[in-house]
């Protein structure tokens, strides 16, 4: 059989997962991506001698146990790399010195919420018992949920049964509905802080808590862009090719078929199949003009919640913060005084303290890092006067470090390096619609949804990557690339391979 060609648009987590897994399979692919280096959102980057992380905090499948383990060997993203499973996921600071901390240990965090509140002992119990549960539920994932016979879907069923009750009840409920269950007025506060979206389901905080405690979701020093590093290795290992600074404006359609892309600068470029890892507004409005939707797809786009963009603060620090624990997603605690930022109120400030990764910093100083959310035609607005955009990163800055310094007295002196990045920086680092970060937002509505890797009416084109797995996430995004690459070969007739280095 002659070898097929795929041009993939993205060079992030999902367009090089594609990239890997169709080398293994005989295809020749070619990835164009809009930025000078690889892994999308999934990055880092440099200011005065500090490193800035903008993505990981705990990855899943970083440990042997969990079934996702060899999806990551088999990209070379875990092999040799020291993973740092944190004792704690998060401190939630109350007034009077009240601390919520959520441990990784089950056990652990069962005895200080009974600590906290005796009185809610049968809903702790409740909780933890979720938990535990979760330690013992493992997704089937070898095989493509769209090329699942009716033999599969019976089995799948059956492995699934004893948990069909439990993922019912806890995928309906979030977690700010659940903290209404408490009698005590703290945790009942600070519970749903853990995870501060507006829906967002119990059964996805139950799994993290499961995967936390058994050492599968830790943090691999070295950060996000060494992680997308490590995959672009094992792709171009595997003799794939990647042209950056290459954004791609028109994919190439003839009879409805995709047969190449259009670049920016005019040149065109031919394949045998087109898979689009990158922003999907973008591709269906833009590179595709909108000719390919249905009601359904506009759907998504008209009405679909998405993450909300940030405002990223990143400081590099002249201190240790040795006296504090590793903690995953650091601390939160309340402000004296209602502040308000980019025209929003903040009763509260989380603060990530990297001082568990000594590559992201000079010996004996930390990067800190506050993530707000924001309102992209805000941003957008202000961006078109580039004084006031800058002014405003600078005051937001200052009110921040300021901020930090009260929980931190001495911190404001200490500040050696400040980096201000906008919803406008993800829009044009990334592309990403309107900023987010992560896509469609998880909710206990778009938990179960499953969307299509194919647009209606057009053939030999493909999606993968965060706007067609709803939640967003890297394992999600790598998964894609992995499914679809099975169901090209299927279509092909011929076997799914992989290898593992």
């Amino acid at each position: 059989m002659a070898e097929k060609s795929i041009i993939i648009i993205g060079a992030g987590i999902a367009g090089l997962s594609t990239g890997c897994y169709g080398q293994m399979n005989g295809y020749r692919t070619r990835i164009f991506e809009m930025d000078t280096k690889p892994g999308g959102l999934c990055t880092s980057w440099k200011r005065k001698g500090y490193t800035i992380d903008g993505c990981l905090h705990w990855l899943v499948g970083s440990g042997p146990e969990s079934p996702f383990y060899h999806f990551w060997e088999e990209l070379s993203a875990v092999q040799g790399r020291r993973v740092i499973n944190h004792k704690e996921f998060i401190r939630i600071e109350g007034k009077g010195g009240k601390v919520f901390i959520i441990h990784a240990d089950i056990n652990r965090l069962e005895q200080h919420m009974k600590e906290l509140a005796p009185e809610d002992k049968d809903v702790i119990e409740e909780f933890i018992k979720g938990v535990r549960t979760c330690t013992h539920f493992d997704m089937p994932m070898e095989k493509a949920p769209e090329l699942y016979s009716p033999i599969d879907g019976l089995k799948m069923i059956f492995k699934m049964f004893p948990f069909l009750r439990f993922m019912r009840k806890w995928g309906r409920i979030s977690t700010r509905d659940f903290a209404k269950r408490f009698k005590n007025p703290f945790l009942r506060e600070v519970f749903p802080l853990a995870f501060d979206l507006p829906d967002f389901p119990m059964i996805a905080m139950l799994m993290t808590l499961a995967w936390l405690h058994q050492k599968t979701a830790g943090y691999p020093v070295g950060g996000s862009l060494k992680f997308s590093k490590t995959i672009e290795r094992r792709y171009l290992d595997l003799g794939g090719e990647v042209s950056y600074k290459s954004p791609v404006a028109k994919i190439l359609v003839e009879n409805n078929n995709a047969v190449g892309v259009r670049l920016a600068d005019g040149t065109e470029h031919r394949s045998d199949i087109v898979i689009s890892a990158a922003d999907g507004h973008t591709t269906i409005f833009d590179m595709l003009e909108g000719k390919y939707i249905n009601d359904k797809i506009q759907g998504y786009y008209d009405q679909l919640p998405l993450f909300p963009p940030l405002i990223h603060i990143a400081l590099g620090v002249a201190r240790s913060f040795d006296e504090l624990p590793h903690l995953v997603a650091g601390i939160n605690y309340p402000l004296d005084e209602p502040v308000t930022i980019a025209g929003q109120e903040w009763k509260r400030l989380g603060v990530h303290i990297y001082n568990f990764d000594p590559s992201l910093a000079p010996a004996g100083k930390t990067v800190l890092k506050v993530m707000l959310n924001s309102d992209y035609e805000y941003w957008k607005k202000l961006k078109q006067d580039p004084e006031r955009y800058k002014a405003e990163k600078e005051q937001i800055a200052d009110k921040v470090i300021a901020l930090l310094d009260r929980r931190f007295p001495g911190l404001a002196a200490q500040v050696e390096m400040c980096d201000v990045a906008t919803p406008m920086t993800w829009e044009r680092y990334t592309g990403n619609w309107q900023g987010s970060y992560e896509g469609w937002l998880i909710s206990t509505k778009t938990l179960r949804m499953r969307m299509s890797k194919t647009l209606p009416g057009l053939d030999s084109f493909y999606m993968v990557g965060q706007w067609v797995e709803p939640g967003g996430g890297l394992p999600p995004a790598a998964m894609s690339g992995r499914n679809v690459t099975q169901i090209i070969c299927k279509q092909d007739r011929r076997p799914f391979v992989t290898t593992t280095p």
